[in-house]
């Protein structure tokens, strides 16, 4: 995502404020839960299949008994589904600097420098988050409204107009 092509004047747009970025929070927990349960689905009828066809060896007489009792089968299960859920929120960002949830409450992400957002940046701004903690310092900071995700990351949260919400304005 390059921000620094966009057409958009950033400075146009104030930037989000605690209360409509936990709306859009919400909303994204919410399709990162059918994210989660999809790749959790995909995983078991693999994993189902796996077990049908005796790659695990006879030492389990079901799958959920080998679910249940293998550490392995558990932190790759975890590995699976959670890197589906962080897939879900970097191809957003990377790809238009957007969530659904915050396309639904007209936020996007911006470069506060003159550079554009990186995958780097987007792994600094999404371990940084803190499973959305790292938002509460909005409350603190009135005055810039930055979460401690934008300042570590260099981005900033804009609240678009409805115009400039429409995919048709981005690059």
């Amino acid at each position: 995502m390059n921000n620094s092509e966009s057409p958009l004047n950033t400075d146009d747009f104030p930037r989000a404020g605690f209360l409509r970025r936990l709306a859009a929070m919400v909303y994204d927990s919410l399709v990162a839960t059918a994210v989660f349960m999809i790749a959790a689905i995909v995983f078991t009828l693999l994993a189902l299949l796996g077990f049908k066809l005796g790659w695990y060896g006879q030492e389990f007489s079901e799958l959920t008994e080998l679910s249940t009792s293998s550490h392995t089968y558990q932190i790759v299960f975890t590995a699976w589904t959670v890197s589906w859920v962080i897939g879900f929120f970097m191809w957003f960002w990377a790809k238009g600097g957007q969530t659904i949830g915050m396309r639904a409450w007209r936020l996007r992400l911006y470069s506060t420098v003159d550079e554009p957002v990186t995958m780097l940046r987007l792994w600094v701004r999404l371990f940084t988050s803190l499973l959305g903690l790292g938002t509460l310092l909005c409350l603190f900071d009135r005055k810039h409204k930055l979460a401690l995700q934008d300042r570590a990351s260099q981005t900033e949260m804009l609240v678009l107009t409805k115009s400039a919400n429409d995919h048709k304005n981005w690059r």
